[in-house]
């Protein structure tokens, strides 16, 4: 059953990726459809990543009280009516509208993917279970450039958010007959109740929040701004940097796996979970700075190959990252911490995506914003290692019952 599970979470990340990714990837149609310049589509990235953060928030706590089943369904239904609502938009202000309730909407699926997976699988399994259905995103950059490119050379542009559309309410569907919570965790959450003031005065807490602060941004920033790059900088046609995205994200499934079976791994082979969590992120923010020279190496089949290592690299970390919460929290307070976590990746990515791209790229280049942000995820790990310790789970009297 965890198994089937952990499909139905990984198909559910594909989706809801595959969202995201027809923006990045279509833009250069989209934009000359309705009249939109770089500046509008920094904005228009601002309004998905304003009300996914202000949603994370929110969904977070939905999760908690509703359950994982409910509230999970609840993020779904929505988010795939907002995507077929994205085929009637006839302006860019419609556009952002419509962008805004799909990030909100949106939001439910870590928090709640997370919980299901803290539900179902131990705690050394819990890392390569995360990387697995996180895969998904990355498994959406694969086959969507490609796909979405062909549909709409066939149908246009609105038909490959009808295509999504479709999909969510598929998913839904078998969410709906398939999910149940297990008995354990029926009995836990009657006892535990975890508030966001009370996991907000957790130091734990505040440690996953600047690694989802920090590092978040920048996996935002690949996402929405290098499709642009490699169009506008590197020069190539909307089929070949649609089948390099393919590439690029392809490697990076290596890396969510990889990420989360290492740290499973050593804790096998005896280490302590706080070492084996950290270490497997430390290798992770150690690749990042060297990926990002993708940007300043001339040879493009180089710069591609670096830029894989970095969506490699930033998804081995984030499968790690979004362990620690359930390693350190009762399960009950999961979609409360990853909520507030997500909604400070979603305000830092607002920051460092959408508003700072947006006027810095016509004046110092792409080139200072990769590099700086590669070093990121150091800054991030030596903040987590300060603030959480060695991912000890909470002790009697800390979290109030």
């Amino acid at each position: 059953m965890r198994w089937w599970i952990l499909f139905l979470l990984f198909l559910a990340t594909l989706i809801n990726y595959m969202d995201r990714t027809i923006f990045a990837v279509l833009i250069p149609v989209i934009r000359t459809d309705l009249h939109i310049d770089e500046r509008s589509y920094s904005w228009l990235t601002g309004a998905f990543l304003a009300t996914y953060t202000i949603g994370y928030l929110i969904m977070g706590r939905v999760v908690d009280r509703m359950g994982t089943k409910k509230g999970f369904a609840t993020a779904a239904g929505v988010w795939s009516i907002a995507a077929g609502l994205h085929a009637t938009a006839a302006s860019a202000f419609q556009l952002a509208g419509f962008r805004g309730l799909l990030g909100f909407s949106e939001a439910g699926n870590f928090p709640a993917a997370i919980k299901a997976v803290a539900e179902w699988f131990p705690q050394e399994q819990r890392a390569f279970a995360t990387g697995l259905f996180n895969s998904g995103s990355n498994l959406a950059s694969v086959v969507g450039p490609p796909v979405f490119v062909a549909l709409e050379h066939a149908f246009g542009w609105r038909m490959c958010f009808v295509l999504t559309a479709s999909l969510g309410l598929v998913w839904l569907l078998l969410w709906a007959v398939s999910y149940r919570t297990p008995a354990n965790v029926v009995e836990e959450e009657k006892v535990v109740r975890v508030s966001y003031r009370e996991a907000l005065r957790h130091k734990e807490t505040w440690g996953f929040v600047a690694g989802k602060f920090l590092t978040d941004p920048v996996w935002w920033f690949y996402l929405f701004w290098l499709p642009l790059y490699l169009h506008d900088v590197r020069h190539m046609s909307d089929t070949a940097y649609a089948n390099a995205l393919s590439f690029i994200y392809f490697m990076a499934c290596f890396g969510s796996l990889g990420g989360g079976y290492l740290s499973g791994f050593l804790m096998k082979r005896g280490w302590e979970k706080g070492k084996a969590r950290k270490t497997a992120m430390l290798i992770c923010a150690i690749a990042m700075p060297v990926a990002a020279l993708g940007v300043v190496v001339p040879n493009l089949t180089l710069a591609i190959g670096l830029f894989s290592i970095a969506t490699s690299a930033h998804q081995g970390f984030s499968a790690n990252l979004y362990t620690t919460t359930s390693d350190v929290f009762p399960k009950s307070a999961l979609g409360s911490v990853n909520g507030i976590g997500g909604c400070m990746g979603g305000l830092g990515g607002v920051i460092a995506v959408a508003i700072v791209p947006g006027y810095l790229i016509k004046i110092v280049g792409y080139v200072p914003l990769f590099l700086v942000m590669s070093s990121f995820y150091l800054i991030a790990l030596f903040i987590l290692h300060k603030l959480m310790g060695d991912l000890k789970p909470m002790v009697a009297g800390r979290i109030r019952t």
